[in-house]
């Protein structure tokens, strides 16, 4: 009688191996996909003319910013450079981001609410959620809504409208086109990357953020729309808007002293806790304006009173304030100005910003983080005679300071 164990079947004897093992680790063909198509020639033949005109958009959208500041700040009809804060009637400043923020509300209620926000995140929602698809009305609406609130004062930027708008372009030309859901991504980024360097000029650094924030791979089939477009976009600028170095840069000695990076630690780590404080102070904000009992639509004007008593306090922080990042980069800001724009921008564009108004979040990063390394720079010691100024300057620390990305700092430096 056969054992139960000998009564179980058993399993067929393996076949022998038909050759040598392989040493080494295995490739994974989906992890190291960096196959080049002949299909890629013709996506970024698209993206050449999506960059030239996410390009248009972001000068176009530059235009109708400095229209409506002076239209609701100075009561002129001009398409020329105007800050808030050089208006003569201060009462403007309290009343005009209230009026821009009862307008948004309106636009969003009855024209779409993928228009509240500053534009990155939807741009990634857009992405992973919606197949990378772009509603055309978005198109239209989202840049109109952010040059409403930047011009009557809100303190945020321009870029991230461009990201979305210039995403929006490439995103709407591929739906038109036999594509894959990969190529409508790439030219969807490469339309984002397109309008980032055409607003500030900077086409390495659009390239990188656009891989880093929207893109998810560094893959050349993905990779080369987005760079022919951001590069598109840059040439198609210089014509508009001038070629030359959207902000001016502090004079950085060849040879620093060692002992100067122990102070790029502390300044490192301070502008993280200011991130990190930033960021919380947002999340706040969301939370209070969804506990108010009041419709949504009304949020973005309450908002706006928060900027306007910010503007009478501090005016300079009104606006896209390219030029206050300038003055910060270039040595040229007052110690109350450079004060003034690390508490007061820092407030109300975080509490302005959770309820739901649209703008973008890059310029401010920009200066706040700038004023943040230039009041640095007024009480940090002189490291060494090696170092010479630049270990104290307050131009140099807000450079230092100012980089909104780990991949993308170097290139906005």
């Amino acid at each position: 009688m056969p054992s139960p164990r000998s009564a179980r079947p058993q399993s067929p004897p393996r076949p022998p191996a038909s050759g040598p093992r392989p040493h080494g680790p295995v490739k994974i063909p989906h992890l190291g996909d960096f196959h080049v198509p002949p299909r890629v020639l013709a996506i970024t033949a698209l993206a050449v003319p999506i960059g030239a005109a996410a390009a248009l958009v972001a000068v176009g959208l530059l235009k109708l910013i400095a229209l409506i500041t002076n239209m609701s700040f100075h009561g002129r009809a001009s398409f020329g450079e105007a800050v808030p804060g050089d208006t003569t009637h201060r009462w403007l400043l309290l009343v005009m981001p209230v009026v821009g923020g009862l307008v948004i509300g309106v636009m969003a209620r009855y024209g779409s609410d993928k228009i509240r926000g500053h534009g990155m995140p939807e741009a990634i929602e857009s992405i992973l959620v919606r197949g990378s698809r772009v509603q055309p009305r978005v198109a239209v609406l989202k840049p109109t809504s952010a040059a409403i609130s930047i011009g009557t004062g809100g303190p945020f930027g321009a870029e991230g409208p461009i990201i979305m708008t210039g995403g929006a372009v490439g995103s709407l030309l591929a739906q038109l086109l036999r594509v894959t859901a990969d190529e409508r991504k790439a030219l969807l980024v490469a339309g984002s990357a397109a309008g980032m360097a055409a607003t500030f000029n900077a086409p390495l650094a659009s390239i990188l953020l656009a891989v880093e924030l929207l893109l998810f791979e560094w893959r050349p089939r993905s990779y080369l729309p987005v760079a022919v477009a951001a590069v598109t976009a840059t040439l198609v600028r210089g014509p508009l808007l001038g070629s030359g170095p959207l902000f001016g840069g502090a004079h950085v000695p060849t040879h620093i002293a060692w002992s100067a990076y122990g102070l790029c630690v502390v300044a490192g780590i301070t502008a993280g806790l200011l991130a990190l404080g930033a960021t919380a102070l947002v999340y706040l904000s969301e939370d209070l304006f969804a506990k108010l009992t009041v419709h949504w639509m009304w949020w973005p004007a309450i908002g706006g009173a928060i900027i306007g008593v910010g503007g009478l306090i501090e005016p300079r922080a009104l606006g896209v304030g390219y030029d206050v990042i300038d003055q910060l980069l270039t040595g040229r800001a007052t110690a109350g100005l450079i004060l003034g724009i690390l508490v007061v921008k820092t407030l109300i564009w975080g509490l302005s910003l959770g309820s739901g108004t649209s703008g973008g979040v890059l310029a401010p990063m920009f200066m706040v983080g700038g004023a943040l390394g230039a009041a640095e720079g007024l009480v940090f010691p002189t490291s060494a005679p090696a170092s010479g100024r630049w270990s104290h300057s307050p131009e140099s620390w807000a450079a230092s300071c100012a980089p909104p990305s780990p991949a993308s700092c170097s290139a906005w430096s």
